[in-house]
């Protein structure tokens, strides 16, 4: 809006040194800029639509009888902030080298920062664009949210999520007892991404699943042996053998009397 009196004899906006409109004539050929009042005291112009590329100074052009008088004003353009770029998710060996990109977008510039979305909590990672993990563990693998946020709307947010794959370990193997005639169960577990694969031996030789009288189950982290009738020669030690492609571990078992 431009203020103006009845001494007022011709009138004008420019933008920096364009010529918007003069009086009620449109110089502009942009169809977002149109006149709103052209009276004895007020001559404004309304800008639809309103870009970035809009922002800048607006210069409101008087002429008195005596001498031309200008008034300026500032357009500030503001932008909601907005994630334009965001890493993949990504899998990796455990040890490696991991960096996350979120770049993002707004007027004014929007703050991003990384957060570790983990079981013990919400852990903030880094106060920038780039979240940079050297020697990456098992603790470390999830969801990393990325978060832009400037005060003119709600932040963006956005999530990668990071598998690291780590060689198995056994975490559970109990020597286990049991009657003759009875049923008899040893159970291994193993932690492992990608998840392990288990074998059985005895000795030197390989369990099958259905050779006499057992039963080989894996499900997920644990794999069980079970003896449907146990008898004399099943008692011994056995040995359980997690695999993945990044190792192998194995875990010796007893079935005892």
């Amino acid at each position: 809006r431009c203020t103006v009196d009845d001494r007022v004899t011709r009138v004008a906006w420019l933008n920096r040194s364009t010529i918007l409109y003069a009086g009620n004539d449109k110089w502009s050929i942009d169809n977002r800029v149109v006149i709103l009042s052209n009276t004895k005291t007020q001559y404004s112009i309304k800008i639809q639509n309103v870009d970035v590329y809009d922002e800048g100074p607006y210069t409101c052009s008087v002429q008195t009888d005596n001498h031309p008088k200008t008034s300026r004003v500032h357009l500030i353009v503001q932008v909601p902030p907005q994630i334009v770029n965001i890493s993949s998710d990504i899998t990796v060996n455990e040890g490696s080298s991991v960096t996350l990109m979120c770049l993002a977008f707004g007027r004014p510039e929007p703050t991003v920062t990384w957060r570790h979305l983990s079981v013990k909590g919400q852990e903030f990672m880094s106060e920038d664009e780039y979240l940079e993990i050297t020697g990456i563990t098992r603790e470390q693998s999830g969801e990393y949210e990325c978060s832009a946020v400037n005060d003119v709307a709600v932040p963006d947010v956005r999530k990668v999520k990071v598998t690291v794959n780590y060689p198995p370990y056994i975490s559970n193997a109990k020597n286990t007892g049991a009657s003759v005639g009875q049923k008899g169960i040893l159970q291994c577990e193993a932690s492992a991404v990608p998840v392990a694969e288990f074998q059985w031996f005895k000795e030197d030789t390989r369990l099958a699943n259905g050779l006499e009288g057992v039963r080989i189950e894996n499900k997920g982290r644990l794999s069980t042996l079970t003896f449907f009738n146990v008898s004399e020669k099943d008692y011994g030690n056995y040995t359980c053998v997690a695999t993945n492609k990044l190792g192998n571990t194995n875990a010796s078992i007893i079935l005892y009397g």
